[in-house]
């Protein structure tokens, strides 16, 4: 199976970036326009269901995310890479250490959900819950996110994005298992270089949350709080979270 993906940069470097539960390959903003492609090697890979692979079926787990990622990276011939995961790809990210550890170098977690589970109750439930056929919904969940900070423009465009890049059934299957999959005990105590961003005006996966999940699986962990940004680093602060990815990622 060819599995379609997006490439930036041809460098020595190799990193395959995972995305986010609203977002596909090409929903990274303006920020790929600063990546260094002379050192890196960037694939964006997406989610059966969503953007270039709308039309692919499957079961639309992380298992099935993981087991794409190995496979791609077989096809391209890397043997090792970098993973770059955000949000709900923060928690794919982790599927894929737990699965072959050997071959990840290094590890990113932007406002990355844990490895354990991230159960919602009450409100929040009804609403992550309802987004897969409520538009209101997707907007109220980006606004929360980004702290309420975000512009209508900007809000209906991701809403809209959302909308047309993804197949609601793989939205709604994805929602359950990032929220119940529990498999912290599979990377728990792993050694080896991991970041964790997260954004001041980031609600839902605040500094906190790292701190008594992704820092406490991972010994040696560092935490980055981005100051005025929610969670959507990629298009609120587009260069100098380019900078500071490169950085971590850089031997």
């Amino acid at each position: 199976m060819t599995i379609r993906h997006r490439s930036v940069g041809t460098g020595g470097q190799r990193v395959i970036v995972l995305h986010d539960w609203f977002g596909t390959s090409s929903g990274w903003g303006s920020f790929l326009d600063y990546l260094d492609g002379d050192a890196f090697s960037y694939v964006f890979l997406d989610y059966r269901g969503y953007g270039e692979r709308a039309d692919v079926a499957g079961d639309y787990t992380l298992a099935e995310i993981s087991s794409d990622t190995l496979a791609l990276a077989d096809r391209l011939g890397w043997e090792d890479f970098s993973l770059v995961g955000h949000s709900m790809g923060g928690k794919a990210a982790q599927r894929v250490l737990a699965d072959a550890p050997e071959r990840v170098r290094k590890l990113v977690g932007v406002a990355p959900v844990p490895a354990s589970a991230f159960p919602l109750e009450g409100e929040a439930y009804e609403l992550f819950h309802g987004a897969a056929g409520q538009p209101a919904n997707r907007r109220a969940i980006l606004d929360l996110v980004t702290g309420g900070r975000a512009g209508a423009a900007w809000l209906d465009r991701m809403t809209t994005q959302s909308l047309t890049d993804s197949r609601a059934d793989a939205f709604a299957a994805y929602f359950t298992e990032w929220t119940t999959r529990d498999f912290a005990a599979d990377v728990a105590g792993r050694r080896l270089p991991v970041k964790v961003f997260v954004g001041e005006h980031d609600a839902a996966l605040t500094a906190p949350v790292m701190e008594a999940t992704w820092l406490a699986h991972y010994p040696g962990a560092e935490l980055e709080t981005l100051a005025n940004c929610g969670h959507y680093p990629m298009y609120e602060l587009p260069v100098a979270f380019a900078t500071a990815l490169e950085a971590f990622l850089a031997d």
